[in-house]
């Protein structure tokens, strides 16, 4: 039986820093990705957020894991952008404290963090 290409779902399971970000990806691990990242306790996971990346079925993954988040970094792409008050409330009411800045911010902020080893995490969209 031959076998085709086989795609899975980005992920990587483990915590890393984030190397680099831009040209639409970003790079950690001596890997590269290609679109937006959610970094949480579980690894790096490819994010499909199909064009509403600040919705909650976007953050769907986060709230699965938020016994082990206490910061969430929302890389909101070159401009920065309140959270939606829905997103925003689910967020604090599930113990995370939601802080949106711009990807670049979020990337060097998530790296900080993870070297302090804080229960942090990062919905991180991609930039050209």
């Amino acid at each position: 039986m031959a076998r085709g290409i086989v795609i899975r779902d980005a992920h990587f399971p483990g915590r890393a820093p984030i190397d680099a970000y831009g040209e639409g990806g970003f790079r950690f691990a001596d890997m590269s990705h290609r679109g937006s990242l959610l970094c949480l306790p579980s690894g790096i996971h490819g994010w499909k957020h199909e064009d509403a990346p600040l919705s909650l079925a976007a953050f769907e993954q986060v709230f699965a894991e938020a016994a082990s988040i206490e910061i969430m970094l929302v890389g909101m792409g070159k401009d920065i952008r309140p959270l939606p008050k829905e997103l925003r409330e689910a967020l604090r009411a599930a113990g995370i404290a939601a802080d949106p800045m711009s990807t670049g911010a979020a990337v060097r902020t998530y790296n900080v963090l993870l070297a302090e080893d804080r229960a942090v995490a990062a919905a991180l969209i991609a930039v050209d």
